[in-house]
Protein backbone atom coordinates (compact mmCIF):
# COMPACT_ATOMS: atom_id res chain seq x y z
CA UNK A 1 0.00 0.00 0.00
CA UNK A 2 1.64 3.35 -0.71
CA UNK A 3 1.70 5.99 1.75
CA UNK A 4 -0.67 8.35 0.58
CA UNK A 5 -3.33 5.37 0.72
CA UNK A 6 -2.02 4.19 4.05
CA UNK A 7 -2.77 7.67 5.42
CA UNK A 8 -6.20 8.05 3.63
CA UNK A 9 -7.83 4.73 4.94
CA UNK A 10 -6.41 5.07 8.37
CA UNK A 11 -7.12 8.81 8.79
CA UNK A 12 -10.78 7.92 7.41
CA UNK A 13 -14.02 7.23 9.51
CA UNK A 14 -15.15 3.89 9.09
CA UNK A 15 -18.60 3.55 9.40
CA UNK A 16 -20.46 0.65 10.89
CA UNK A 17 -21.17 -1.21 8.66
CA UNK A 18 -17.39 -2.00 8.14
CA UNK A 19 -16.78 -3.21 12.02
CA UNK A 20 -15.71 -6.71 11.30
CA UNK A 21 -13.45 -5.47 8.70
CA UNK A 22 -9.90 -6.65 9.34
CA UNK A 23 -8.05 -3.31 7.84
CA UNK A 24 -5.09 -5.13 7.79
CA UNK A 25 -6.53 -6.87 4.39
CA UNK A 26 -6.70 -3.20 2.69
CA UNK A 27 -3.22 -3.07 0.22
CA UNK A 28 -4.63 -0.95 -2.80
CA UNK A 29 -7.68 0.22 -4.47
CA UNK A 30 -8.80 0.67 -8.28
CA UNK A 31 -11.10 3.23 -9.18
CA UNK A 32 -13.47 0.33 -11.18
CA UNK A 33 -16.52 1.03 -9.68
CA UNK A 34 -18.74 -0.15 -12.61
CA UNK A 35 -17.87 -3.03 -11.15
CA UNK A 36 -18.81 -2.55 -7.22
CA UNK A 37 -20.96 -4.93 -6.26
CA UNK A 38 -23.41 -4.79 -2.66
CA UNK A 39 -20.34 -5.39 -0.17
CA UNK A 40 -17.36 -3.96 -1.65
CA UNK A 41 -15.61 -1.14 0.53
CA UNK A 42 -15.42 2.06 -0.69
CA UNK A 43 -12.77 5.15 0.65
CA UNK A 44 -14.76 8.58 -0.15
CA UNK A 45 -14.52 11.99 0.49
CA UNK A 46 -17.34 13.97 1.72
CA UNK A 47 -18.31 16.49 -1.01
CA UNK A 48 -21.47 18.11 -0.09
CA UNK A 49 -23.73 17.59 2.72
CA UNK A 50 -27.54 16.82 3.11
CA UNK A 51 -29.54 14.78 4.45
CA UNK A 52 -26.87 13.04 6.68
CA UNK A 53 -24.64 15.33 8.26
CA UNK A 54 -23.59 12.50 11.03
CA UNK A 55 -22.19 8.74 10.49
CA UNK A 56 -22.29 6.19 12.58
CA UNK A 57 -18.34 5.43 13.43
CA UNK A 58 -17.64 1.28 13.95
CA UNK A 59 -16.54 1.89 17.32
CA UNK A 60 -20.17 2.53 18.16
CA UNK A 61 -20.73 6.43 18.49
CA UNK A 62 -21.96 8.84 15.83
CA UNK A 63 -19.73 11.39 14.32
CA UNK A 64 -20.35 14.79 12.36
CA UNK A 65 -19.05 14.77 8.50
CA UNK A 66 -17.98 17.76 6.55
CA UNK A 67 -17.44 18.17 3.35
CA UNK A 68 -13.08 17.39 2.78
CA UNK A 69 -13.75 14.06 5.23
CA UNK A 70 -12.51 10.78 3.82
CA UNK A 71 -14.99 8.07 4.82
CA UNK A 72 -15.02 4.02 4.19
CA UNK A 73 -18.38 2.87 3.72
CA UNK A 74 -19.87 -0.08 1.74
CA UNK A 75 -21.45 -0.75 -1.93
CA UNK A 76 -25.20 -1.10 -0.78
CA UNK A 77 -28.83 -0.58 -2.15
CA UNK A 78 -31.15 0.75 0.39
CA UNK A 79 -34.75 0.69 1.09
CA UNK A 80 -36.51 3.32 3.13
CA UNK A 81 -40.11 4.85 2.88
CA UNK A 82 -39.28 7.45 5.06
CA UNK A 83 -36.05 8.55 3.32
CA UNK A 84 -34.19 6.86 0.36
CA UNK A 85 -34.62 4.18 -2.11
CA UNK A 86 -31.24 3.70 -3.69
CA UNK A 87 -29.03 1.17 -5.55
CA UNK A 88 -25.53 -0.13 -5.46
CA UNK A 89 -24.32 1.31 -8.00
CA UNK A 90 -21.27 3.70 -7.74
CA UNK A 91 -20.67 6.53 -10.35
CA UNK A 92 -16.85 7.51 -10.25
CA UNK A 93 -18.23 11.47 -10.84
CA UNK A 94 -20.10 11.17 -7.55
CA UNK A 95 -22.14 8.63 -5.51
CA UNK A 96 -24.92 9.33 -2.40
CA UNK A 97 -24.56 8.63 1.31
CA UNK A 98 -27.61 6.39 1.66
CA UNK A 99 -27.75 5.29 5.05
CA UNK A 100 -25.53 6.94 7.94
CA UNK A 101 -24.07 2.97 9.19
CA UNK A 102 -22.60 3.38 6.02
CA UNK A 103 -23.87 2.26 3.10
CA UNK A 104 -23.02 4.20 -0.36
CA UNK A 105 -24.73 4.13 -3.80
CA UNK A 106 -27.47 5.54 -5.80
CA UNK A 107 -30.06 7.74 -4.71
CA UNK A 108 -33.43 6.66 -7.27
CA UNK A 109 -36.29 8.49 -4.76
CA UNK A 110 -36.79 9.94 -1.58
CA UNK A 111 -39.68 11.37 0.34
CA UNK A 112 -40.49 14.92 0.01
CA UNK A 113 -40.41 15.58 3.79
CA UNK A 114 -36.46 15.17 4.06
CA UNK A 115 -33.45 17.23 2.09
CA UNK A 116 -31.29 15.25 -0.63
CA UNK A 117 -28.69 12.50 0.27
CA UNK A 118 -25.12 13.78 0.70
CA UNK A 119 -23.11 13.54 -1.95
CA UNK A 120 -19.71 11.97 -1.93
CA UNK A 121 -16.69 11.75 -4.31
CA UNK A 122 -15.90 7.94 -4.72
CA UNK A 123 -11.91 7.54 -4.50
CA UNK A 124 -11.41 4.03 -5.25
CA UNK A 125 -12.54 0.87 -4.57
CA UNK A 126 -10.71 -1.30 -1.80
CA UNK A 127 -8.71 -4.29 -2.83
CA UNK A 128 -6.71 -6.66 -0.79
CA UNK A 129 -2.90 -8.34 -1.46
CA UNK A 130 -3.97 -10.37 -4.18
CA UNK A 131 -5.96 -7.51 -5.73
CA UNK A 132 -9.22 -8.71 -5.23
CA UNK A 133 -12.17 -6.47 -3.72
CA UNK A 134 -12.32 -6.36 -0.12
CA UNK A 135 -15.93 -7.25 0.36
CA UNK A 136 -17.93 -7.37 3.49
CA UNK A 137 -18.99 -11.18 2.86
CA UNK A 138 -15.44 -12.44 3.51
CA UNK A 139 -15.56 -11.08 7.21
CA UNK A 140 -19.04 -12.63 8.40
CA UNK A 141 -19.44 -14.99 11.14
CA UNK A 142 -18.16 -18.13 10.57
CA UNK A 143 -20.72 -21.50 9.85
CA UNK A 144 -21.02 -23.34 12.59
CA UNK A 145 -21.37 -27.01 13.45
CA UNK A 146 -24.16 -26.44 16.11
CA UNK A 147 -26.83 -29.31 15.32
CA UNK A 148 -29.68 -27.98 17.28
CA UNK A 149 -32.14 -24.80 16.58
CA UNK A 150 -33.23 -22.43 19.04
CA UNK A 151 -36.57 -21.01 18.95
CA UNK A 152 -37.36 -18.07 17.47
CA UNK A 153 -39.83 -14.82 17.91
CA UNK A 154 -40.31 -13.16 14.92
CA UNK A 155 -41.16 -9.47 14.98
CA UNK A 156 -43.49 -8.25 12.03
CA UNK A 157 -44.40 -4.90 11.15
CA UNK A 158 -46.44 -3.15 8.75
CA UNK A 159 -43.81 0.05 8.31
CA UNK A 160 -41.27 1.46 9.18
CA UNK A 161 -41.12 3.01 12.49
CA UNK A 162 -44.37 1.33 13.38
CA UNK A 163 -42.76 0.10 16.69
CA UNK A 164 -40.70 -3.29 15.34
CA UNK A 165 -37.05 -2.87 17.04
CA UNK A 166 -38.85 -1.43 20.67
CA UNK A 167 -40.94 -4.41 20.62
CA UNK A 168 -38.26 -6.76 19.70
CA UNK A 169 -36.03 -5.11 22.88
CA UNK A 170 -38.40 -4.78 25.12
CA UNK A 171 -39.49 -8.57 24.71
CA UNK A 172 -35.60 -9.11 24.94
CA UNK A 173 -35.55 -7.52 28.30
CA UNK A 174 -38.29 -9.23 29.57
CA UNK A 175 -36.93 -12.81 28.75
CA UNK A 176 -33.67 -11.94 30.24
CA UNK A 177 -35.20 -10.75 33.28
CA UNK A 178 -37.20 -14.20 33.31
CA UNK A 179 -34.03 -16.40 33.49
CA UNK A 180 -33.07 -16.81 29.75
CA UNK A 181 -30.08 -16.36 27.48
CA UNK A 182 -31.54 -14.35 24.68
CA UNK A 183 -30.54 -13.65 21.05
CA UNK A 184 -31.37 -10.22 20.36
CA UNK A 185 -31.32 -10.62 16.37
CA UNK A 186 -31.88 -7.80 13.52
CA UNK A 187 -32.46 -10.24 10.41
CA UNK A 188 -32.81 -7.91 7.91
CA UNK A 189 -32.64 -4.14 7.07
CA UNK A 190 -29.78 -1.68 6.14
CA UNK A 191 -26.91 -1.84 8.43
CA UNK A 192 -27.28 1.07 11.45
CA UNK A 193 -26.26 1.14 14.79
CA UNK A 194 -29.57 2.84 16.56
CA UNK A 195 -31.23 -0.72 16.78
CA UNK A 196 -27.98 -2.97 17.21
CA UNK A 197 -27.55 -0.80 20.33
CA UNK A 198 -31.01 -0.57 21.37
CA UNK A 199 -30.57 -4.65 21.43
CA UNK A 200 -27.33 -4.48 23.35
CA UNK A 201 -29.15 -1.77 25.95
CA UNK A 202 -31.60 -4.73 27.20
CA UNK A 203 -28.51 -7.37 28.62
CA UNK A 204 -29.42 -9.48 25.92
CA UNK A 205 -26.83 -12.75 26.13
CA UNK A 206 -25.97 -11.55 22.38
CA UNK A 207 -26.83 -9.31 19.73
CA UNK A 208 -26.12 -9.28 16.16
CA UNK A 209 -27.70 -8.49 12.62
CA UNK A 210 -27.28 -9.12 9.25
CA UNK A 211 -23.78 -7.28 8.95
CA UNK A 212 -22.45 -10.03 10.94
CA UNK A 213 -23.52 -12.16 7.69
CA UNK A 214 -21.68 -10.06 5.56
CA UNK A 215 -24.27 -7.61 4.44
CA UNK A 216 -24.34 -3.92 4.26
CA UNK A 217 -28.09 -4.28 3.73
CA UNK A 218 -30.62 -6.72 2.64
CA UNK A 219 -32.43 -5.05 -0.24
CA UNK A 220 -32.18 -6.86 -3.23
CA UNK A 221 -30.33 -9.47 -1.94
CA UNK A 222 -31.21 -13.23 -3.60
CA UNK A 223 -34.13 -14.85 -1.10
CA UNK A 224 -31.92 -17.40 -0.24
CA UNK A 225 -28.92 -15.68 0.95
CA UNK A 226 -31.52 -13.69 2.93
CA UNK A 227 -32.34 -17.15 4.56
CA UNK A 228 -28.69 -18.56 4.45
CA UNK A 229 -27.92 -15.21 6.78
CA UNK A 230 -30.97 -15.60 9.03
CA UNK A 231 -29.89 -19.45 9.52
CA UNK A 232 -26.01 -18.38 10.28
CA UNK A 233 -26.91 -15.61 12.49
CA UNK A 234 -29.30 -18.43 14.15
CA UNK A 235 -26.60 -20.92 14.36
CA UNK A 236 -24.05 -18.34 16.17
CA UNK A 237 -26.79 -17.81 18.56
CA UNK A 238 -26.93 -21.10 19.76
CA UNK A 239 -23.29 -21.73 19.55
CA UNK A 240 -22.84 -18.52 22.03
CA UNK A 241 -25.42 -20.70 24.41
CA UNK A 242 -28.62 -18.24 23.46
CA UNK A 243 -31.46 -20.71 24.70
CA UNK A 244 -33.79 -18.49 22.75
CA UNK A 245 -34.06 -15.79 20.13
CA UNK A 246 -35.85 -12.54 19.48
CA UNK A 247 -35.57 -11.57 15.28
CA UNK A 248 -36.63 -8.42 13.65
CA UNK A 249 -37.90 -8.46 10.51
CA UNK A 250 -37.51 -4.57 9.16
CA UNK A 251 -39.92 -2.90 6.92
CA UNK A 252 -43.67 -3.82 6.31
CA UNK A 253 -44.76 -6.86 5.00
CA UNK A 254 -45.44 -5.52 1.32
CA UNK A 255 -41.26 -4.48 1.31
CA UNK A 256 -39.86 -7.32 -1.05
CA UNK A 257 -37.61 -9.01 0.91
CA UNK A 258 -39.98 -9.40 3.83
CA UNK A 259 -42.77 -10.37 1.30
CA UNK A 260 -40.96 -13.07 0.11
CA UNK A 261 -39.98 -14.52 3.52
CA UNK A 262 -43.61 -14.70 4.89
CA UNK A 263 -44.02 -16.19 1.89
CA UNK A 264 -41.87 -18.72 1.94
CA UNK A 265 -42.52 -21.91 3.97
CA UNK A 266 -38.69 -21.51 5.93
CA UNK A 267 -40.11 -18.64 7.73
CA UNK A 268 -43.60 -20.70 8.82
CA UNK A 269 -41.56 -23.58 9.65
CA UNK A 270 -38.43 -21.66 11.72
CA UNK A 271 -40.76 -19.28 13.83
CA UNK A 272 -41.73 -20.61 17.11
CA UNK A 273 -43.83 -17.18 17.83
CA UNK A 274 -44.87 -14.28 16.08
CA UNK A 275 -45.41 -10.70 16.96
CA UNK A 276 -46.83 -7.90 14.98
CA UNK A 277 -46.59 -4.19 15.15
CA UNK A 278 -48.95 -1.66 13.81
CA UNK A 279 -50.01 1.76 14.39
CA UNK A 280 -53.30 1.78 14.03
CA UNK A 281 -55.93 -1.04 14.34
CA UNK A 282 -57.17 -1.01 10.71
CA UNK A 283 -53.19 -1.48 10.02
CA UNK A 284 -53.78 -4.26 12.58
CA UNK A 285 -56.72 -5.71 10.57
CA UNK A 286 -54.73 -5.49 7.09
CA UNK A 287 -51.36 -6.65 8.56
CA UNK A 288 -53.43 -9.80 10.26
CA UNK A 289 -55.51 -10.86 6.95
CA UNK A 290 -52.15 -10.81 5.20
CA UNK A 291 -50.02 -12.89 7.40
CA UNK A 292 -53.34 -14.78 7.47
CA UNK A 293 -53.25 -15.35 3.50
CA UNK A 294 -49.38 -17.45 4.18
CA UNK A 295 -51.05 -19.42 7.18
CA UNK A 296 -49.10 -17.07 9.93
CA UNK A 297 -50.90 -15.89 12.80
CA UNK A 298 -49.51 -13.30 15.67
CA UNK A 299 -49.39 -14.25 19.09
CA UNK A 300 -49.67 -10.78 20.03
CA UNK A 301 -50.13 -7.31 18.35
CA UNK A 302 -48.02 -3.89 20.29
CA UNK A 303 -46.42 -1.01 18.69
CA UNK A 304 -47.97 2.60 18.23
CA UNK A 305 -51.43 1.34 18.46
CA UNK A 306 -50.27 0.22 21.72
CA UNK A 307 -49.99 3.82 23.76
CA UNK A 308 -54.01 4.33 22.95
CA UNK A 309 -56.88 2.47 24.79
CA UNK A 310 -59.64 3.26 22.32
CA UNK A 311 -57.14 1.91 19.49
CA UNK A 312 -56.13 -1.26 21.37
CA UNK A 313 -59.73 -2.16 22.09
CA UNK A 314 -60.63 -1.92 18.12
CA UNK A 315 -57.80 -3.88 17.45
CA UNK A 316 -58.66 -6.69 19.82
CA UNK A 317 -62.16 -6.38 18.41
CA UNK A 318 -61.23 -6.44 14.39
CA UNK A 319 -58.81 -9.32 15.14
CA UNK A 320 -58.99 -11.34 18.13
CA UNK A 321 -55.62 -11.15 18.80
CA UNK A 322 -54.28 -9.45 22.20
CA UNK A 323 -52.38 -6.08 22.27
CA UNK A 324 -49.46 -5.98 24.43
CA UNK A 325 -47.59 -2.69 25.80
CA UNK A 326 -44.08 -2.18 25.74
CA UNK A 327 -44.30 -2.61 29.71
CA UNK A 328 -46.01 -6.37 29.22
CA UNK A 329 -43.51 -6.91 26.65
CA UNK A 330 -40.56 -6.43 29.50
CA UNK A 331 -42.58 -7.71 32.02
CA UNK A 332 -40.86 -11.15 32.75
CA UNK A 333 -44.01 -13.17 33.37
CA UNK A 334 -44.99 -12.15 30.74
CA UNK A 335 -42.27 -12.78 28.19
CA UNK A 336 -42.40 -16.44 30.28
CA UNK A 337 -45.46 -17.05 28.70
CA UNK A 338 -43.79 -16.36 25.23
CA UNK A 339 -40.66 -18.50 26.04
CA UNK A 340 -42.96 -21.51 26.95
CA UNK A 341 -45.30 -21.79 24.25
CA UNK A 342 -42.11 -21.09 21.99
CA UNK A 343 -40.38 -24.18 23.57
CA UNK A 344 -43.59 -26.14 23.13
CA UNK A 345 -43.56 -24.76 19.13
CA UNK A 346 -40.41 -25.46 18.24
CA UNK A 347 -40.47 -29.52 16.93
CA UNK A 348 -36.94 -29.54 16.82
CA UNK A 349 -35.98 -28.38 20.35
CA UNK A 350 -36.09 -31.91 21.41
Amino acid sequence: MTHDLLSSVSDAKWTFSTRRVDRSAIAGMDTDFAAARPGDLILAQVESLGQHQRVQLSTGRPSLIYPGDKVVLACGARYAPDQFEGLAEIDADGADLLAGGGCIGRMVSRNERIRNATRLLPMGRLLDIAGQPVNLERFALPPTNVARDIPVIVVLGTAMNSGKTLATAQLSLGLRRAGYKVAALKGTGTGAFGDFNEYADTGAHWVADFTDAGMVTTYREPLERVKAGLDLLLANAAERGCEIAVMEIADGLFQRETGALIADPWLRDRQSGLIFACGDAVAAAGGVAELARHGLRPDALTGILSCSPMAVAEAEGATGVPVLRKGDLADPAEANVFALRAFGMDRRAA
